[in-house]
């Protein structure tokens, strides 16, 4: 079986000992690293290539700036951002969904969708 790759990367020391104790004896997960500084994370990411990242959440009503830049480059990576204080958290991740529609194979069709500007949902 596979392990659940996890990357704690968790401020204040509390909150990173908490998540630690909680994931450390599971079986099926392994913590791959861990880090309290924000300016290694991305470093790291690309060193570990974790399934998931355990980071902290400032604000609920503010999705963490690195997560967007991180799920931009590693999409098979999801994010769970835990806030202590507020004994909250969210879920990030990033989906990608593949359309289609046929297209006539003559100057037509290909100026067409060359020319054409996809719907794009959720933007």
């Amino acid at each position: 079986m596979q392990k659940i790759r996890v990357l704690v990367a968790n401020r204040p020391r509390l909150m990173k000992d908490l998540v630690l104790a909680t994931i450390g004896d599971q079986p099926d997960i392994e913590v791959v690293g861990e880090t309290q500084d924000e300016a290694e994370i991305t470093e790291l990411v690309e060193r570990t290539r974790p399934d998931y990242l355990i980071i902290a959440l400032e604000n609920p009503e503010v999705r963490p700036g690195l997560s967007g830049f991180l799920l931009g480059r590693y999409p098979e990576m999801k994010i769970l951002a835990l806030a202590a204080e507020r004994n909250s958290g969210i879920f990030y991740w990033a989906f990608v969904d593949i359309r289609s529609m046929p297209v006539e194979s003559s100057e037509q069709g290909i100026l067409g969708v060359l020319r054409s500007k996809p719907e794009l949902v959720g933007i």
